[in-house]
């Protein structure tokens, strides 16, 4: 008889409540690579998202979702999921240059996604 293969299981560290999480397919800009907790918002001439920056002058320096799967976009713009509502660990989100937690968790608030 083999033996059996042991593996480990890690929970999901982002999702940090119960409240309903709503996803969506959005459009990652092009040139970046992202993990899953990455603080993204949108780009107002043609809504893709990027790493939301809080010195960025093309919209997406307001955080708007949260993605909810690494995407690499190096080679060219790619679909991606990304959450519109649901509770979160703020020590797994991935925050773009001049944000803070604080920040973020304000700006979040209102659409609906907590940062515990």
């Amino acid at each position: 008889m083999p033996n059996p293969t042991r593996t480990t299981y890690t929970p999901d560290q982002l999702m940090a409540g119960d409240f309903p999480v709503i996803k969506e397919a959005a459009v990652i800009a092009t040139g970046q690579q992202l993990v899953r907790g990455a603080v993204l918002g949108k780009i107002t001439a043609g809504g893709e998202y990027l790493l939301s920056a809080s010195a960025a002058v093309d919209g997406s320096q307001a955080p708007a979702v949260i993605l909810d799967e690494d995407v690499d976009t190096t080679a060219g713009a790619l679909p991606a999921p990304v959450l519109l509502t649901g509770e979160v660990s703020g020590a797994e989100l991935t925050l773009g240059a001049g944000h803070t937690l604080a920040s973020v968790k304000a700006a979040l608030r209102p659409l609906s996604l907590f940062v515990r």
